[in-house]
């Protein structure tokens, strides 16, 4: 009972606080408007100008915190209050989209193993869950043999996700850094206004660290399970 708390309830009781923090720091800054009164979307394109990036396209896309740097479409894609705001929060997170852009020119290697990962993980990700509580419940109705096959292909699945979110972590910090910079450097933001863009891409590095150990305990979990196979 000990251990699966500790590996499925503690990074599940991270995973909400990662999302609380994130909510909160967001909510808080995206009413805290910059300064220069410079848009998130006139910030993304600074950041990539000053980086010689002139072939990415700018998008506005619905729903909150669903900004993204997608590198096959070249296509950096903000959130509405992103998009348009001024906010500390608002440019934070648009700068940090376009440090993807910086890595994706460069050919940040963390960046280019991320993306030869992704169709594997998108599989992996899309049957895990059917293929581990397939296991489960073959084990459970005394189908022992075919639930620990079951069980052995989930492990695997969660193993690419865990390998995928853990090249994720430097891919997103990295970026958070290259945004940290240009804001300040090209004039965007004034130095002091950097606490509260601090505050929401630090509370967005958290949710990546919680989807990391969620995985890695349900991961280490799975094993467990299959290492009592060899016990019985």
């Amino acid at each position: 009972m000990l251990i699966w708390i500790i590996l499925i309830i503690g990074p599940m009781l991270f995973g909400f606080y990662a999302q609380s923090k994130i909510r909160n720091a967001y909510n808080k800054n995206v009413q805290i408007p910059s300064r220069g009164r410079i848009t998130g979307y006139e910030a993304a394109q600074a950041v990539m100008n000053s980086a010689g990036i002139h072939d990415v396209e700018i998008v506005q896309v619905p729903g909150e915190l669903t900004d993204h740097y997608d590198p096959i479409k070249k296509r950096l894609a903000l959130s509405q209050h992103n998009y348009r705001g001024t906010s500390l929060a608002a440019l934070g997170v648009a700068a940090h989209e376009a440090g993807h852009a910086i890595q994706h020119k460069v050919g940040y290697s963390m960046m280019t193993i991320r993306q030869t990962m992704a169709p594997a993980t998108q599989i992996a990700a899309g049957v895990s869950n059917y293929v581990i509580t397939g296991g489960i419940l073959l084990m459970v109705f005394g189908a022992k043999a075919f639930g620990y096959d079951l069980l052995m292909w989930g492990a695997v699945a969660l193993a690419v996700i865990c390998l995928f979110q853990l090249v994720t972590l430097p891919v997103e910090f990295d970026a958070t850094r290259r945004a940290k910079q240009q804001l300040v450097s090209l004039g965007i933001v004034d130095q002091d206004e950097m606490r509260g863009v601090n505050e929401t891409l630090d509370a967005a590095a958290l949710t990546y660290i919680a989807a990391f150990a969620a995985s890695l305990g349900s991961l280490l979990h799975i094993l467990m399970i299959l290492q009592g196979r060899s016990d019985d």
